[in-house]
């Protein structure tokens, strides 16, 4: 089957230029693959909306970090005005407070050394287009900073931009107007982009690792070029909504060079195909009139889209199970850096539902919080993304109906996604390597669920159930008991003479799950096989042991007897004792093998008599008692041992 190209992976980390990545395509047998990833390729990470610091510090240590989330976009960190609803954090009063809904400055800075623990990065959500004009609650910021409109501690009347109604049609008014009355800030005049730039740099101290800019296409690209430059060009991705009929200058395209831009189109087309036929994603690009890859921060939905503000056409957590599905294909897709959103319980119905602010903290642990990035099957999709993010190219993809489709990406993972209201059952090509695979949509854990078996010509059967996926990468595999190792010693006769040579041999040790990865003897040697002098007379103790591919080992031990020119006996001493010397220990000599030999004279007269005595204290000894009258050598023999 023949693979689609996608182009290039997305921007990330801090950008020293603004110089879009090259890349080159490469054309093999069954797919068109792509070339190496840039260094700032993407794999996914999520908005925990209106988090408290504290929260989402934890969050990281419990369940992002260990999730492999590439970073979490936190809500804007400046003092702002007093209100429950949502949008007063985006009506800032001060850049020189960091004390928010969310938390304190102390706190912000706790929450991103404890995520940076966790490996996972801080995208710092921004308001620098506008100043605050909501005064229903009084001139005083939620830490206690008086302000009035276009009276701000930073700024003041010649800040601003003269107050003017905008025209979505002139590039210049929706450049210079104020945005639904909150007064536009004058990013021209050096004062105001250099109190701009401060601001992310002293952010950017902190640890904050890239920034989203809201409201980007209010200002001119120059003007944002001019506080990223003096702020040291960190990585951001601008919030450009490109709706049709306006001006050119405001549209996306015009952001790139300055970082990733939300392709606002992206998530609308996943839920016109997910209300309808998915068939065609498999040929979701920029053919569609989307943005490059490179270039795209894709998204099913986010805080703006949910409530239906900046065009609306989106799935959000209320549409169950085709907003879960639509997450799994953008998690699974090539295409984009996607972002993925959790938020709060809302009512979508009133004006008041849409504006309310978040519940108590507590995060997934508290009443309200619909944390849509625990669900099962959009966090395991994010192990699926890290997986396969070096495959970046579409392959094996097969409509299997109008709403059921799979994909592989390379040989690294493959998705089946049934969006119909029948069960899909298929044996399809996977182009992975044989073995069993976690099936990781079956279970929150991702390998507690069902396995999946690819056979030797990279074939796997899959069944789904309506509405459902199933999704397999070469990271989830079920764990199977390790065999040990076995360590065998060839080479060691049972005796060697002093001085000999001896080479011991641990080649035939096996482990038949696995392999040997390392060998380890007595005398430290780390090969194989050995060889070694024998000087010493004695018994002499070799041992091997041997570590398999999973850790485990094996020990074997073998002995020589060393020294074959010597006498051997049973015992180390025999005495002699009798009426020639008065029945005391007269010392024997060995003279051959097993054969002890003794001079001694009887007298001649009767009843002469002996024993042979093994220790020299009558504890064990063995007599004759037959009469003896002359000169006599007397010679014990001992059996020789079987």
């Amino acid at each position: 089957m023949k693979a689609i190209a996608l182009p290039a992976t997305p921007k990330r980390l801090k950008q020293k230029t603004f110089t879009r990545l090259p890349f080159k395509q490469f054309v093999g047998a069954a797919a068109l693959t792509l070339a190496a990833q840039s260094s700032y390729a993407g794999t996914a990470f999520v908005h925990l909306f209106e988090w408290s610091w504290n929260d989402i510090a934890d969050e990281c240590e419990n369940f992002l970090g260990p999730k492999g989330f590439d970073a979490v976009q936190i809500s804007p960190p400046t003092e702002h005005v007093k209100g429950q609803q949502w949008w007063t954090r985006y009506q800032p009063i001060t850049y020189q407070n960091l004390t928010s809904r969310s938390g304190t400055e102390a706190e912000l800075q706790s929450m991103i050394n404890r995520c940076h623990s966790a490996g996972v990065k801080i995208y710092a959500d921004i308001v620098v287009n506008q100043m605050a004009n909501h005064l229903v609650e009084g001139n005083y910021g939620v830490d206690g900073t008086w302000w009035a409109p276009r009276d701000y501690p930073e700024f003041s009347t010649q800040d601003f931009h003269p107050g003017c109604a905008t025209d979505y049609s002139d590039a210049n008014s929706v450049w210079s107007c104020d945005l639904s009355g909150m007064p536009d800030l004058d990013h021209s005049q050096p004062y105001v982009r250099d109190t701009v730039a401060n601001y992310l740099t002293r952010l950017t101290n902190m640890g904050v690792d890239g920034f989203r800019i809201d409201a980007a296409k209010h200002m001119p690209p120059s003007d944002i070029n001019g506080f990223l430059q003096a702020a040291g060009n960190p990585w951001v991705f601008l919030e450009v909504i490109g709706a049709g009929g306006e001006a050119p200058e405001i549209q996306p395209a015009n952001y790139t060079y300055l970082g990733a831009v939300t392709e606002f189109s992206y998530g609308p087309a996943l839920a016109g195909n997910f209300n309808g036929q998915i068939k065609h994603l498999l040929e979701l690009g920029p053919n569609w009139g989307l943005l490059p890859s490179a270039d795209a921060l894709v998204f099913v939905d986010n805080h703006d889209r949910e409530r239906g503000h900046g065009g609306g056409g989106n799935l959000f957590y209320k549409d169950g199970a085709k907003y879960n599905l639509a997450n799994v294909f953008m998690l699974a897709y090539p295409y984009g850096y996607p972002k993925i959103m959790s938020g709060y319980e809302f009512d979508e119905t009133t004006q008041a539902g849409t504006d309310i602010g978040p519940p108590a903290p507590g995060g997934c642990d508290a009443n309200g919080w619909v944390c849509q990035h625990r669900w099962g099957n959009i966090a395991n999709m994010v192990g699926f993304r890290n997986y396969t993010v070096d495959a970046w190219s579409l392959d094996n993809q097969v409509v299997i109906n109008d709403n059921a489709i799979a994909f592989g990406r390379g040989d690294k993972g493959f998705v089946v996604i049934n969006n119909g209201q029948s069960s899909v059952n298929q044996t399809l090509y996977t182009g992975m390597p044989a073995g069993d695979y976690c099936d990781i949509l079956r279970a929150d854990d991702e390998c507690s669920g069902t396995n999946i078996s690819v056979d030797n010509n990279g074939f796997a059967s899959f069944s789904v159930g309506p509405e459902s996926a199933s999704a397999i990468h070469g990271g989830a595999r079920p764990s199977v008991s390790n065999q040990l190792p076995v360590a065998i010693i060839e080479g060691a006769p049972e005796t060697l003479e002093t001085g000999s040579q001896v080479t011991l041999s641990g080649v035939n040790s096996y482990d038949s799950d696995g392999s040997i990865v390392s060998y380890l003897w007595s005398t430290g040697a780390t090969t194989s096989n050995i060889t070694a002098t024998l000087d010493n007379p004695g018994t002499a103790t070799f041992s091997l042991t041997v570590t398999d591919n999973q850790g485990a080992t094996d020990s074997r031990e073998v002995s020589i007897q060393v020294g074959g020119d010597e006498l051997i006996s049973n015992f180390d001493a025999l005495y002699f004792r009798g009426t020639p010397n008065g029945w005391a220990a007269s010392p024997m000599t060995l003279v051959d093998d097993h054969t002890w030999q003794l001079d001694v004279q009887f007298d001649g007269q009767a009843n002469q008599r002996f024993k042979f005595d093994l220790a020299g204290d009558w504890s064990q000894n063995y007599g004759d008692n037959n009469t003896l009258t002359a000169c006599w050598t007397v010679t014990a023999m001992t059996s020789t041992p079987m």
